[in-house]
């Protein structure tokens, strides 16, 4: 059998194939902004923040390789993926209306509060991750491998318009006359109601993609591949273990690159509401409850949603870049200017100039949504490629639960509890990976011309 060519899919396909990702990006987007704030007003010290966090990346670590497994595996009258992205987004979408009311809860169960607000944080966790695989892998099972820069960028378009959104809607909200501070180990409404929205959101955005989107059969993946459609053996759990021992040399590099990247990451998502709180509002590490420590984390969710803005122009600009300089040279491009915006956080003392810091945080962001992936996805299996981005999700989640074991202890014991030292260390961190992306990795980029054929093929 002759191997069949897979279509090119239209800038409209592609978004509603993506639109899922807009409503996981704005529950991931009210996480980042506000778990941290929310941890500390229901009792948790700066010190204890980054061990609460361990939760995301340890349920990412179990979880996406697994969901990946299995959805490549999985053929159903709903399709391939798309049974993952609507078990994640309902379970997510509970998990966003309990966690800001554990408190609440607590009361009614006499339970542990903190204790309560991590068992939902890590529902949130386990079902964002559950969502967030599939629309990986989704781009490598629809698109032509050409076209896969311009799949994961507008992903990370997608993911950018609903990071803003999740990011300042407790801040839109407070405008709007919603208060912003809450009784003493409680949670302020407007980040509750924050929370409500996202979850209407997330469950109707899943829907759309789910409504939209046709998965391709078994029989038209064979004809891509080149062979007739079989039954073979089926796959075991174990068989991902045997994965992982054949990851791709170029997986490794980028993985390298990865762990600094996300190192940083967390540190600048854990860390920034005490940041401000001390650095540039000048309250005690220990004064959770005021009224100066809500505005540093409305301020946060600002920030927060001003770096997800810029990454939407940025990564309308990721194929001409890469076109004009390469594809590793745009990536180490975005890093260090990520890490030299986390590092300028410390020396702009005027609040109201701290956007200038998110313009290379979005342009770092749009970049680590999209590049890396972007250089992976044509070494990896058309067959196994949900295993493969889920194993790719250890560089990314390990770091982060390094950095959440060791990140609190340092700033309570090295840093006397100013959050903003290790949020340089973070910005250190993304200039490394800078570096080791232009020594380690090796360019793999299309010529200019394969790249203005991408361009040109793509169609209304």
């Amino acid at each position: 059998m002759s191997k069949k060519i897979k279509p090119n899919l239209s800038i409209t396909q592609i978004i509603n194939m993506s639109m899922g990702f807009l409503g996981i990006q704005m529950a991931f987007g009210l996480q980042n902004g506000n778990a941290s704030r929310i941890l500390a007003n229901l009792g948790a010290d700066v010190h204890e923040l980054s061990w609460f966090w361990l939760v995301a990346p340890v349920t990412g670590l179990i979880v996406q390789p697994i969901i990946g497994h299995m959805g490549d595996n999985t053929w159903s009258p709903l399709g391939r993926r798309k049974p993952y992205f609507l078990i994640g987004a309902v379970l997510c979408a509970i998990g966003l209306v309990l966690l800001p009311n554990a408190a609440s809860v607590t009361h009614m169960i006499a339970a542990n509060v903190l204790l309560l607000a991590v068992i939902f944080l890590a529902m949130m966790d386990f079902s964002v991750n559950v969502a967030m695989e599939p629309f990986r892998a989704l781009v490598g099972d629809m698109l032509p491998k050409h076209q896969g820069t311009l799949g994961f960028s507008i992903q990370t378009i997608l993911i950018g318009i609903g990071a803003v959104i999740g990011s300042e809607m407790p801040n839109w909200l407070t405008k709007l006359g919603v208060s912003n501070v809450a009784p003493e180990g409680y949670v302020a409404d407007n980040v509750i109601y924050a929370f409500y929205v996202g979850a209407a959101v997330l469950i109707l955005s899943i829907l759309y993609t789910i409504f939209t989107t046709k998965e391709y059969s078994p029989k038209e993946f064979a004809e891509f591949e080149g062979g007739k459609e079989t039954v073979e053996e089926p796959s075991k759990f174990s068989d991902m273990f045997r994965d992982f021992a054949n990851i791709p040399n170029l997986m490794k590099k980028l993985g390298i690159v990865q762990f600094f990247s996300w190192f940083a990451l967390f540190t600048m998502w854990v860390f920034t509401t005490s940041a401000l709180a001390t650095h540039h509002f000048g309250i005690s590490p220990e004064d959770t409850k005021s009224v100066d420590f809500n505005k540093a984390g409305d301020l946060t969710g600002h920030l927060f949603g001003l770096y997800n803005l810029f990454a939407i122009p940025f990564a309308f600009l990721l194929t001409p870049i890469a076109k004009a300089i390469g594809k590793k040279q745009t990536h180490a491009l975005a890093l260090a200017s990520g890490g030299l915006g986390l590092i300028s956080m410390y020396f702009i003392k005027d609040i109201s100039m701290l956007w200038i810091s998110m313009i290379g945080l979005g342009f770092a962001w749009a970049s680590i949504l999209a590049m890396p992936y972007a250089m992976l996805i044509d070494a990896i299996p058309q067959r196994k490629m949900g295993v493969y981005m889920g194993i790719f999700n250890f560089f990314i989640v390990v770091p982060q639960i390094i950095n959440g074991i060791f990140g609190g202890p340092i700033v309570a014991n090295l840093f006397g509890k100013m959050a903003i030292d290790y949020v340089v260390v973070g910005g250190a961190c993304m200039l490394l990976g800078a570096l080791i992306t232009m020594v380690f990795i090796q360019s793999q980029d299309e010529t200019p011309k394969e790249i203005e054929e991408e361009i040109q093929q793509v169609h209304f």
